[in-house]
């Protein structure tokens, strides 16, 4: 794919270039695509009179890098400005590499401004000067003729070769509105050669300047960005600049904001139908105090496997709190069904524990079996099965571990004083058996308790 770039002599020039590389399957090469960018990013860095960009592409979306901070703002050379103090700084970080803006001043501008006062000494208006403009370096429709059952607009325009350079300008005349003579453009106009973007992009309607930056080895997209939003705190200065994201970082902040959400409602809900179950609102919070233990040995197992708080970890965070809390059930439920035996409470929470040990471990030990072969994933798609491998693994057995210590301990020391579910229940069937037998008279139903 190739870009080209016009310039005011009307002369074309290659601007830059795509090569696309495809790579063979997975089980037929022992790099991946990562590894195969950064080796071509570090053979093609030194050659002269070009900027080679190696990019993998990403899959959720974007250009291929997966930082992607979209700056907006009221004008673009503003914006821009605080894009270019961004990446001076970013350029300092050495998890960030290949940064760019898509806002290039490549594109030769040509600005005319007219001289006001001249122009009116002169008796020209800056209309007459803009209409000139138009009609000759521009083109204007001035009229249409029919022909043949057609009609055909009339434009005027000046020759390509009397508009090529910038000298056309004093071939070009205006007439002057209070002598009727023609007064050349360049006596009331000069002329500043600058450069612009090619392409002035939005986003969301707005003006932006988005930059865009890989990652290296062992820097995850999250650090990425709270670095970026950081330095673009310290770099905007006074300048009204709103932050927006494009690609794998826009995804990533609307994952991460709807699975906390999702993740508070969990916790939520389960701690909900544990109260209605236990008639109780202090029994749930001992079951749920497994959840931050299981939450710790996931961070574990993403530390240990090298991988990072993504959307593929993050729903495996939210299979923990129903894997953790089954492990406080089983004891809860057994040491109240002892508590309504008649048992003594510490003695059957003791009991509940030792009791339920197998149970525990079984059905823990199964799930983290189960998780295993997500864990030790290989080939396409690896990274995300290893994330929710890793966390449910070292999740559960983090929560089995202490589960079998800290409930029956939290359950000692915050749930002395409730109630066992039945102790209602107990009361009732005591006061039914109480009472006298119904007596059944001859004819009549016996009467109900």
């Amino acid at each position: 794919v190739i870009s080209r770039t016009g310039n005011f002599n009307s002369q074309a020039a290659v601007d830059n270039g795509m090569v696309m590389l495809p790579l063979n399957d997975w089980d037929k090469r022992h790099e991946t695509a990562q590894q195969i960018a950064q080796r071509l990013r570090v053979r093609t860095q030194d050659i002269p009179g070009a900027r080679v960009v190696p990019r993998t592409p990403g899959g959720l979306g974007g250009n291929g890098k997966p930082v992607a901070i979209v700056l907006q703002g009221p004008e673009y050379q503003a914006v821009a400005q605080v894009a270019d103090k961004l990446m001076q700084k970013a350029q300092k970080n050495p998890g960030l590499t290949n940064l760019e803006m898509d806002y290039q001043e490549r594109q030769p501008q040509l600005r005319v401004t007219v001289d006001r006062n001249k122009s009116a000494d002169l008796g020209v208006s800056l209309s007459g000067v803009g209409r000139a403009l138009e009609t000759m370096l521009g083109s204007r429709i001035v009229t249409t003729f029919p022909m043949g059952g057609d009609e055909y607009n009339v434009v005027l325009q000046a020759r390509d070769e009397q508009r090529a350079s910038v000298n056309d300008l004093s071939n070009i005349y205006v007439r002057s509105d209070r002598t009727h003579d023609l007064v050349p453009l360049a006596s009331v106009v000069s002329t500043q050669e600058t450069g612009t973007a090619s392409e002035l992009r939005r986003f969301n309607r707005m003006r932006s300047v988005t930059v865009t930056a890989n990652l290296a080895a062992g820097y995850s997209l999250g650090e990425a960005l709270d670095y970026m939003e950081k330095t673009l705190r310290e770099v905007q200065g006074n300048v009204p600049v709103q932050i927006d994201y494009d690609g794998e970082s826009r995804e990533l902040k609307r994952s991460s904001g709807g699975l906390f959400l999702t993740f508070g409602f969990a916790v939520l809900i389960v701690y909900l139908v544990l109260a209605a179950q236990f008639e109780s609102f202090i029994h749930p919070l001992v079951i749920l105090a497994a959840v931050p233990m299981a939450l710790t040995g996931a961070l574990f197992g993403l530390w240990l496997f090298g991988s990072s708080i993504n959307i593929f970890s993050q729903i495996g965070a939210v299979m923990l709190v129903g894997i953790a809390s089954k492990n406080g059930i089983l004891i809860v439920e057994f040491a109240n069904q002892l508590r309504d035996r008649g048992h003594e409470f510490v003695e059957a929470t003791i009991e509940a524990a030792g009791a339920r040990l197998r149970p525990v471990l079984m059905t823990t030990l199964a799930t983290a079996v189960g998780a295993v072969p997500l864990m030790l994933a290989t080939g396409a798609g690896a990274e995300s099965r290893q994330s929710i491998g890793a966390t449910v693994f070292f999740g559960s057995v983090f929560a089995v571990a202490l589960t079998l210590i800290v409930v029956p301990a939290l359950y000692v020391l915050i749930a002395r004083h409730t109630r066992s579910p039945q102790y209602l229940s107990r009361i009732i069937d005591k006061l039914r058996g109480s009472q006298p037998a119904p007596v059944e008279v001859e004819g009549e139903p016996a009467p109900q308790a």
